[in-house]
């Protein structure tokens, strides 16, 4: 498997790290951000935390993951969706601002894995 991304990503990485697991998408124009300008203050930054991906996510079009957010596997993010939070049990759907659970994913009835929802 591979981790694969598209142009227009914005990986910031100031003072923390980005891991993203084996087999994760991420699509064009998504941000992960591992830290912000301190707004007291706007030429310095706050220490940044890192940004942890689970294996087999999906990242959609125009996502921002904020710092700290950690998603366990099989998470995807809608697109257009602003992650101010972790989801660490992973298997799920996420999206709005800020993102939110809409669907749990079921992976033990395999007859779901031809579904288009």
């Amino acid at each position: 498997m591979q981790i694969f991304h598209t142009f227009g990503t914005y990986f910031q990485a100031l003072d923390a790290k980005i891991i993203i697991g084996k087999g994760t998408w991420i699509a064009p124009n998504v941000g992960l951000i591992t830290t912000n300008h301190n707004v007291y203050n706007l030429d310095e930054h706050i220490p940044g935390k890192d940004i942890i991906i689970g294996e087999n996510c999906w990242i959609g079009m125009n996502a921002v993951i904020l710092p700290g957010v950690q998603l366990g596997p099989h998470t995807i993010v809608a697109a257009g969706a602003v992650v101010t939070k972790s989801f660490l049990e992973g298997n799920c759907i996420i999206a709005g601002v800020p993102a939110k659970i809409i669907k749990k994913l079921d992976f033990g009835d395999k007859s779901r894995f031809n579904e288009v929802s």
